[in-house]
């Protein structure tokens, strides 16, 4: 059983945010058109973190498949993630700290990493629960932990503070 544990953000601030500037850059010379945010919990100050480093590279529709061959040459498939036309993951484990690539359309379903993040950005009592979800799941399961976080991320979208998000397209 895998399991799962968290460490303070400050421990990853600065390697995680040279990362995601390095790695920006590198997919923004493969795929010009796309739209990189810093997602997860390192781009959350404060926020309790497992230590990666997440990114979502957004693409048009009829980007997508050129994009998918683009970061199979730079990372190595998630191979535990789901795969569709809209959605891929990537990551690599080698790099410091280690990565995670999720490639949405914009617009699409799977087009949220970006809004969760805004809305425990704008929202101290979200990000405090998120936080608490964390510390009851130190150690435990990551099975069970990433079942909860899902719970926990429906609920988000239920609110007003997701929704009225659900408009944005890309942030240059």
């Amino acid at each position: 059983m895998e399991q799962v544990y968290f460490y303070n953000f400050d421990r990853f601030k600065h390697e995680a945010e040279k990362t995601f500037r390095s790695q920006k850059e590198r997919i923004k010379k493969r795929i010009p058109s796309a739209d990189i945010q810093h997602v997860g919990s390192t781009a959350i100050p404060y926020s309790m973190t497992k230590g990666d480093l997440d990114i979502q590279v957004r693409v048009s529709t009829k980007n997508f498949m050129p994009a998918v061959e683009m970061l199979s040459e730079l990372y190595y498939p998630n191979e535990g993630s789901v795969k569709t036309n809209e959605f891929r993951a990537f990551k690599d484990d080698g790099i410091f700290p280690p990565l995670c690539i999720q490639l949405t359309v914009i617009g699409s379903e799977f087009d949220f990493f970006w809004r969760f993040r805004d809305v425990l950005l704008q929202n101290k009592q979200y990000r405090e629960a998120y936080d608490n979800l964390k510390r009851k799941f130190e150690g435990k399961s990551m099975e069970a932990y990433r079942e909860a976080k899902n719970d926990f991320f429906n609920k988000i979208k239920e609110t007003p503070e997701y929704r009225k998000l659900k408009d944005y397209k890309i942030v240059k």
